[in-house]
């Protein structure tokens, strides 16, 4: 699976740079994203603009992968969906289990906003 990652400070971009998440990529979106829960930054921006289509069981592991990121205090949100891959996600029943951003830039201030979420919560 080829993809792009661009690190800031808060979190890690990654662009799948494939044209369909199928089941059998999904060792391979695990061998991507899970390294980053034992990284410093946890935090996880899954940048989908380049997928076209997405089959149940890749879109079922997206919501598992991102349910282990906030069982870690991590971020994992899901931006620049692609209208067939979130009708797809949506006909499957997934659509609303996942945290979508229609743009990068707003998957960023959802990263952002949960982590001061985080913050306040563990001063309390």
């Amino acid at each position: 699976m080829q993809f792009k990652i661009d690190t800031s400070e808060k979190f890690h971009a990654i662009t799948i740079k494939e044209p369909v998440l199928s089941a059998n990529m999904t060792e391979e979106l695990d061998t991507c994203l899970m390294p980053f829960l034992k990284q410093e930054v946890k935090n996880v921006v899954l940048n989908l603009q380049d997928t076209q289509n997405i089959d149940n069981a890749a879109g079922e592991h997206l919501v598992t992968i991102q349910h282990s990121f906030y069982e870690q205090n991590a971020s994992f949100v899901i931006c620049c969906m692609q209208k067939q891959v979130e009708k797809a996600l949506d006909d499957d029943g997934l659509l609303e289990l996942l945290n979508i951003a229609p743009t990068e830039s707003e998957a960023w201030d959802i990263l952002h906003m949960e982590e001061i979420e985080r913050e306040l919560g563990d001063s309390m």
